[in-house]
C-alpha cells in the first residue's frame, strides 16, 4: 500500500514526514498480527506520522540521525544520487536492501564495494526491465511506451533494475555450473589485456584458470566461493588493473571509421582487422584449485 496515498496520514500538505510504528496489535481480531493490522494503523492512527523539520534529504543531519537508529534499510534511492547514497549507508555500517540500476555496477565507487564484498546483488530482479507502480497523482502519458494504467493504477517502465544488498543469501554461495571447454577460437584474447573474452555468463569455460572478461550480468550468478573478481575493464577502472591504452592506429580506426568513442582503459579485441569493444566487462578468475 503506497504510504503517499493514505488519506489523513500526511501531517501537513506535501511536507516530508516520518512514520513510526512502535507496536502493532491484532486490530482486526483475526488471531494474528500481520500487514492488515499495519494497514489499519496507518489509516486510523494519525499519531504515528510526524512532519520532518527539514526537506527530507537523506544527507540532512535530521535524516542521518534517523539512519543511525536503523538496523536494516529497505528503499528505492534516487538513481541520480546512487553513488552518494550507497557510500553513506556503507559508511554507517548498515544492513540494506535497495533498488538500483544494473548500470550502477559500472560506477567506479559502487564497483569497489562489490569487489571488496561489501555489496552484492539480491535474489530477485536480475537486471531485466520492470514495471513500477507510482502514486495516483503522478503525471504519466499513456501514449508513451514506458507508461500505462492498469486496473486504475499507474505504472512506469524502468530499465535494468536490480536489488543491491549486503544481506547474505544461500544463492550467493551456489556455484555456477560450467560445461564449456576453452578453445582459442571461441574465446579470443583482448589486444590490450591478458584475459579472454566471454560473451555469455553461461559459457564461462570450465577448464580455464586465467583472467576472463565477462558481462556485468555475471554478478547475478557470482559466488565469492567460486570466483575472484579482479576488476572492471572500463575507463579508469580498467587502467587501475593494467588495461593498456589504445594503440594509436586502433584509436584512429575506432574514431574515424567506426565513429565511436575510444576511451583508454576499455577492453578491446582485434577481429580480422576490426576493433571490437564489448560492453562493460568484469575481469574474473576461477578459484578452482586454490586453497
Amino acid at each position: 500500500m503506497p504510504l503517499f496515498e493514505v488519506k489523513g496520514l500526511r501531517p501537513k500538505g506535501k511536507e516530508p514526514f516520518k512514520i513510526e510504528l512502535n507496536e502493532v496489535t491484532d486490530s482486526d481480531a483475526d488471531g494474528a498480527v500481520g500487514l492488515t493490522d499495519v494497514k489499519w494503523l496507518l489509516k486510523n492512527n494519525a499519531n504515528i506520522a510526524t512532519s520532518l523539520k527539514g526537506n527530507g534529504d537523506f544527507r540532512s543531519e535530521e535524516c542521518v540521525e534517523l539512519l543511525k537508529e536503523a538496523d536494516i534499510v529497505v528503499t528505492n534511492p534516487p538513481f541520480s544520487l546512487f553513488r552518494e547514497y550507497v557510500a553513506q549507508i556503507i559508511e554507517h555500517n548498515k544492513r540494506f536492501l535497495i533498488i538500483g540500476s544494473l548500470n550502477a555496477i559500472t560506477y567506479k565507487e559502487c564497483f569497489r564495494f562489490i569487489k571488496d564484498n561489501k555489496m552484492w546483488l539480491g535474489i530477485t530482479m536480475d537486471g531485466r526491465n520492470k514495471w513500477f507502480r507510482v502514486p495516483n497523482n503522478y503525471p504519466i502519458n499513456e501514449n508513451v511506451a514506458n507508461s500505462k494504467i492498469e486496473n486504475g493504477e499507474k505504472y512506469l517502465f524502468v530499465k535494468g533494475c536490480v536489488w543491491f544488498t549486503n544481506l547474505d543469501t544461500e544463492k550467493r554461495h551456489e556455484k555456477l555450473i560450467l560445461y564449456k571447454k576453452f578453445t582459442p577460437d571461441e574465446y579470443p584474447k583482448y589486444d590490450n589485456y591478458g584475459a579472454i573474452n566471454v560473451d555469455k555468463v553461461s559459457e564461462i569455460p570450465v577448464d580455464y584458470n586465467g583472467a576472463m572478461g565477462v558481462p556485468i550480468t555475471f554478478l547475478n550468478k557470482y559466488s565469492p566461493d567460486q570466483f575472484e573478481i579482479i576488476g572492471l575493464g572500463i575507463s579508469n577502472s580498467g587502467i587501475e588493473i593494467g588495461v593498456k591504452p589504445y594503440k594509436e592506429e586502433h584509436k584512429k580506426y575506432r574514431k574515424e571509421i567506426q565513429k565511436r568513442g575510444a576511451v583508454d582503459g576499455d577492453l578491446y579485441m582485434i577481429t580480422n582487422g576490426i576493433v571490437e569493444v564489448p560492453y562493460a566487462r568484469i575481469v574474473i578468475k576461477n578459484k578452482r584449485g586454490k586453497k
